[in-house]
Parts: structure tokens; sequence; C-alpha cells
């Protein structure tokens, strides 16, 4: 349980334990792993556990944002170079790659490298062997290789943009790692550890979340997940001074952020033409009831009883304006 806290695989509902069990049992098995999910959901969180959890666990765990690599010296940043190589290369590099040698090398956002880095990749995939720009000799690393995307990569597979052959080599076992929506309870269970660990790292006294809090992190959608949840926590934990949480600054701003664009872009005075006060109001406000209704239904994955939730209003009156807006929506209680 102590290396389950450190690596942050914190929760207890029965679709986040179903996912701890999956990583105990891939850490056990040295092959190549695709781990898919949300932005927010722990991708790295989840490669790091594979790593440390496997018989590499002493050696180096070396993560890559494929985003950043440069497709110009992509093959420089993954294999290393010689001295002299390139105009910049003044002493020798051994690659991430090279780095990883022994251990595990995570390569994150996957989706984004090039075709020539994807051929590349490939190459080195197919026997482990590889060489340094500059170099003559063909070296070979043994490694594991983990990989994660929040892109559908079959799809881009199947539009060309991502190598089937490719795929084939990345997706030898696959881990989907669940939105926070899907795993019931585990929110306050991880609001709880990440004031815990606020003050161990601050160094300042604990806080606790107040019961409006607490409910608010039961009802709320999180679309971005277990970070966002985090930024919530970590900011609410330094600004306030009660030593109870009720997060009221962070449940307006959330509120503000997803009507803020519709209403700030739709509810300019010359938008509403010749309208006069009733009619404009009217019109004002049916625009933020779409906006705010369908922004809901989003954060519930369609579903109206909790979108209803989300938004503290009955069911039945939620589903009303649902039906009103023709918003769709797959609670057929309140269709």
């Amino acid at each position: 349980m102590e290396l389950h806290t450190r690596i942050n695989l914190i929760g207890s509902s029965p679709r986040f334990q179903a996912v701890v069990a999956q990583i105990h049992r891939m850490a056990r098995l040295d092959a190549s792993v695709l781990i898919a999910g949300e932005t927010g959901t722990g991708k790295e969180l989840a490669a790091r556990a594979i790593h440390y959890l496997s018989g590499r666990s002493d050696k180096p765990f070396v993560p890559v944002n494929c985003g950043a690599l440069s497709d110009s010296l992509v093959e420089s940043e993954l294999f290393g170079h010689e001295r002299g190589a390139f105009t910049d290369a003044k002493t020798a590099s051994a690659g991430l790659i090279g780095e990883a040698a022994g251990g595990t090398l995570f390569l994150d956002e996957v989706d984004t490298l090039s075709g020539k880095a994807q051929a590349s990749l490939l190459r080195f995939l197919q026997d482990r062997t590889y060489r340094r720009v500059g170099g003559g000799g063909l070296r070979q690393v043994d490694v594991r290789v983990l990989v994660a995307s929040n892109a559908d990569l079959d799809e881009l597979a199947r539009t060309r943009q991502f190598r089937k052959d490719l795929l084939y080599r990345l997706n030898v076992l696959s881990l989907r790692m669940p939105a926070l929506r899907e795993r019931q309870g585990d929110a306050e269970e991880l609001a709880q550890a990440t004031l815990q660990r606020l003050s161990h790292q601050y160094r300042l006294p604990s806080k606790c979340l107040h019961a409006d809090g607490l409910d608010f992190i039961r009802r709320y959608a999180w679309p971005g997940n277990v970070r966002e949840l985090e930024n919530v926590i970590h900011r609410e934990y330094l600004m306030s001074d009660d030593p109870q949480l009720c997060l009221h600054d962070s449940r307006q701003q959330l509120l503000a952020e997803a009507v803020g664009p519709a209403m700030t872009d739709g509810m300019r005075i010359q938008d509403f033409g010749d309208a006069g006060f009733r009619d404009a109001k009217a019109q004002a406000v049916a625009e933020f009831e779409r906006s705010y209704v369908r922004e809901m239904l989003a954060r519930a994955d369609g579903n109206i009883s909790q979108a209803a939730r989300l938004s503290q209003q009955d069911r039945s009156a939620f589903g009303k304006l649902v039906r009103k807006y023709r918003l769709g929506g797959t609670d057929e209680r309140a269709a």
C-alpha cells in the first residue's frame, strides 16, 4: 500500500481496483503496453506503476513527451549521436533509448510522432537495435517500451495518420485509464489524499473538506479528471484561510468556465438588434439555459439524471429544459 500511495494509485472504486489489478499483472509481463485514456486520468502514473512493480524497478524510467520532439532531431533525441554528427553535436549523446537501458522507456502522446519518427521507432522495436546518428555500428539495448495516447490510435491508423504496423508492435497489451466520473467515490478519496500531501509539501497545518466541498466534489463531473481535481484542491488549500474548505471560489469559477464563452459571445447588447427589453431578456435567458444545459449534459456523458444532480436541479425540471432545447440525453425517465 505504501508503494501505491507513493505513485498515486489511489482509489477504492471497483472500476479503479480492476485497473490496479491489470497494472500488477502487466508489470510481470515484460511486453509493450499501450495506455489509453482521457487527458488527466493518470496515464504516466500507470506507466510508472508498471515499471516500479516490475523486475526493472532498479533500472531507469525515462519518460518522453513525443509532442516536444523536433522532427529534424527526433533520431538524435531517441538514439543519440556521435560527436560532430551535426553542427551542435559538440559531445556524444547516448540518447533517450540509451538512457533507459535495462529499464523502461515511456513515450507519452505517441500519436504526435511524425511519419519519419514512426518509421524509426518501428525499426528499433523489431529487434531492439539502432545506430547513433553519425555512428557506424549497430547497438542493441534491453528496454521495455510503454506508450500512452488520449487519441484513438485505431482511427488514426484507419485514416493513415498512424502506422498500422507500429500500432501492432506497441499494442501488445492494452490498458485504459477510466475517467474520474467513472470511478464512484474516488474523487473524495483523491481530494483527501491531495490535502495530506500538500500539508506535508508546504509544511503547513492540515486542512479538511467542508460538507459543501465534499458534496461538490461528489457531484461534479471533473472533465479534466484527476489533474483538474488536484489543481482545484491545490489552489483552495493555498488561498483559503479557513481550515475547512468549502470550494466556493472554485465552484463559481468552474461554472463561469462552463458557460463563459457562450455568455461573453452571445449576450452583447448589439446582438439583440431592435428587440425590446422584455424580448432581449428572454433571448438572453434562453441562450444561457441552452449553453448551461448542454455543458451539464456533456459533463454527465448525456445522462440527464446525473446532469440534474450536477446543476442542483430537480430531474423533471432539468428534463423539461433538455426537451425544450432538443439536446437529447440518455435518461429515459426524464425523456
